[in-house]
């Protein structure tokens, strides 16, 4: 087993949906890959947050085993995001972005976390993720999110992260204004050339797809009954993924593929529940029972009946 370091948002978020308005819960990026990530191997985070972050936040984070020592703690307000949601949870919108502490964060390594060999950067400026890579020391794998503002708003800073990781993870939304191109084989292909090696496409409840080279690996996403908060579903997803492919200390094309699965499966339970607590309280059983289901969903033949029509 190895370790995984995650570089982005600590953040409080108001949040309006079908159940009401729920007041100052715990978000941001790295919040939610890290309690993902947790579930499979050790986690260190990088992040900031202001004078006025409740200790209930730190908590969490501690009992999750997430080493801290690189959480700074600022003067000043904690990032802060205000969002409303469709009925259908289906969209959102973004009522109040306070960046707070976050607007002056420069990540700041501690000497202990640099050579990390699975290294994660949350959405955070592109410039702040390069700011992170000139730390690190020759990881084994680096995993990047971004979105359509710095798609817009920084592309040319936004190239140069691309050019020095391996894996990119973006919904499909984001891939199709990146790449310029509607058709999402296309994108990937386009994304692909930008400098990544693997490419992951999110597709919300339609699951996700792996891009390595010439081969697509499509993954199923778990059909949740009770959607109550998708925030951080994309985070949470990334975190496992990288969580287990940290487990696992192998990043060959098939523990890729589990690895995809795995992200699945706990995004699956983080939209259960409100912000993180439905995470907080998955047992490793379940885990690996919803897991196993995914192996179920997609199944539909055996090697032999596979064999038989070649």
């Amino acid at each position: 087993m190895s370790s995984m370091l995650v570089v982005g948002s600590v953040a409080t978020d108001t949040i309006h949906n079908h159940l009401g308005t729920h007041t100052r819960v715990l978000g941001g990026s790295a919040t939610f890959a890290s309690i993902a990530g947790s579930f499979y191997a050790p986690v260190k985070l990088v992040g900031v947050v202001g004078n006025d972050f409740p200790d209930a936040g730190v908590q969490v984070l501690r009992q999750r085993g997430v080493d801290l020592r690189g959480l700074e703690v600022a003067d000043g307000p904690t990032f802060f995001w205000e969002g409303r949601y469709s009925p259908d949870l289906t969209s959102r919108e973004s009522l109040k972005t306070e960046l707070g502490v976050f607007a002056s964060f420069h990540p700041k390594i501690p000497a202990e976390h640099r050579d990390t060999p699975y290294v994660m950067l949350g959405n955070i400026h592109p410039d702040l993720q390069v700011e992170v890579l000139d730390q690190v020391k020759k990881p084994k794998l680096v995993i990047a999110d971004t979105m359509n503002f710095w798609i817009t708003g920084a592309p040319n800073e936004l190239a140069r992260m691309l050019a020095r990781i391996d894996l990119l993870v973006i919904n499909e939304e984001e891939a199709r204004q990146l790449a310029g191109v509607h058709n999402l084989m296309k994108a990937a292909r386009a994304l692909l050339a930008m400098g990544p090696s693997l490419v992951v496409i999110k597709r919300g409840e339609y699951g996700a797809l792996l891009f390595e080279g010439g081969s697509v690996f499509s993954a199923p996403a778990y059909p949740c009954e009770d959607v109550q908060d998708p925030t951080g579903a994309g985070d949470t997803f990334a975190g496992g993924m990288l969580g287990f492919l940290a487990q696992q200390d192998r990043i060959d094309g098939a523990t890729l593929r589990r690895a995809v699965i795995h992200g699945s499966v706990v995004a699956s339970f983080c939209v259960e529940g409100l912000s993180v607590e439905r995470l907080v309280r998955v047992q490793p059983a379940e885990v690996e029972a919803r897991y196993a289901a995914f192996g179920r969903l997609a199944h539909f033949a055996t090697a032999a009946e596979l064999g038989s029509l070649a």
